[in-house]
């Protein structure tokens, strides 16, 4: 089916209007503090189907269940540890997504086949209104193709989505420009999945045992089922090729220099000093805040400027540079270059 995709503003009527495509089983793309999510009733499995459809999305890809209220739980989880709550006491709304046993009423779907579910309780007030609008928890994965860069405004949902999907809610710029963090538990101990904007360091004031998925930055088993969104091999990618470049400022610009420039980019991480650089290039920011916030935007440029080979210079891995470093090696699908 082919939709003339209509632009919403944040308005109390345009929440009303998209909360009725929800009720009637559509798909609706909506701005959260993270990215843009392309969302529909978590407990319509015919509706959820749509979403997989439009982005072109493989099935065993979980998606995330999102709630407007801490008591909306228990509607998609059936266990709550400890642990969770004081997680979601601490951090909710805010972009933490917990994995948890799922309610039976969630279906195999919305899960990818799982018996968990990620739940989270998104900050951005279009997002909570739509959700208390339309009644009931929203499944929803970012509003792009599947495997390239997220949408950070409503217009990348619409240069991906146009035609595929009814309605688009404009709510500006994300905050956070990534995804939210991914994380589950066991026993006294989190575990991160995907980092993301609630970093190791803010988990450690829940608990001391805060540990890391190796998939976080290795490529993980395509044979085995993935228990959060983006664990796949190659996710969040252009078109153009992406090769992560691990050295200093100096070494990574003698190296790019030697190499074949034609439709070559550079991503540049920081303040390096460009004086007599002869490549084109994209600044991402200067700090790992910065970095998060415009790197899809930055991916998506580049494919804009017809770039042929992306070269991104490993940033540093503190606070969220680690969810930097983490989208970027599955947009290059871990081509790493050590210098």
């Amino acid at each position: 089916m082919t939709f003339q995709t209509k632009m919403l503003d944040c308005s109390a009527e345009s929440i009303e209007s998209a909360a009725r495509l929800i009720k009637s089983g559509e798909i609706v793309g909506m701005p959260t503090e993270t990215v843009y999510g392309l969302a529909a009733d978590a407990f319509n499995e015919a509706a959820v189907e749509k979403i997989f459809k439009a982005k072109g999305r493989p099935a065993d890809n979980p998606l995330i269940v999102h709630i407007s209220d801490i008591a909306m739980i228990s509607e998609a989880a059936s266990e709550i540890p400890a642990l969770a709550l004081k997680c979601a006491k601490e951090f909710w709304p805010g972009p933490l997504t917990m994995v948890l046993p799922k309610n039976p009423d969630i279906p195999s779907v919305t899960s990818g086949g799982l018996d968990t579910v990620g739940i989270r309780m998104p900050s951005h007030p279009a997002t909570k209104a739509l959700i208390e609008a339309s009644g009931t928890p929203l499944a929803a994965p970012s509003a792009n193709i599947s495997g390239s860069p997220s949408p950070t405004c409503a217009e990348h949902v619409l240069n991906d989505l146009n035609g595929k999907i009814p309605a688009v809610i404009d709510g500006g710029v994300c905050d956070a420009g990534i995804e939210s963090t991914v994380i589950c538990f066991e026993q006294n101990a989190i575990k991160i999945l995907r980092p993301g904007k609630i970093t190791a360091q803010m988990l450690a004031q829940i608990t001391p045992d805060v540990r890391l998925d190796k998939g976080v930055l290795h490529p993980f088993d395509s044979d085995k089922p993935v228990a959060s969104p983006g664990m796949k091999y190659k996710h969040y990618s252009p078109k153009a090729e992406v090769i992560v470049i691990d050295s200093d400022a100096d070494e990574f610009f003698y190296y790019v220099s030697k190499q074949d420039k034609s439709g070559a980019l550079c991503l540049i991480f920081g303040d390096e000093n460009l004086d007599g650089f002869n490549l084109p290039y994209i600044s991402v920011g200067a700090t790992d805040v910065q970095q998060a916030h415009n790197l899809f935007d930055a991916l998506r440029q580049a494919d804009e400027r017809g770039a042929k080979t992306i070269y991104a210079r490993c940033p540093k891995l503190d606070g969220m540079g680690m969810a930097v470093y983490n989208r970027l090696l599955r947009a290059a699908a871990f081509r790493v270059v050590k210098l």
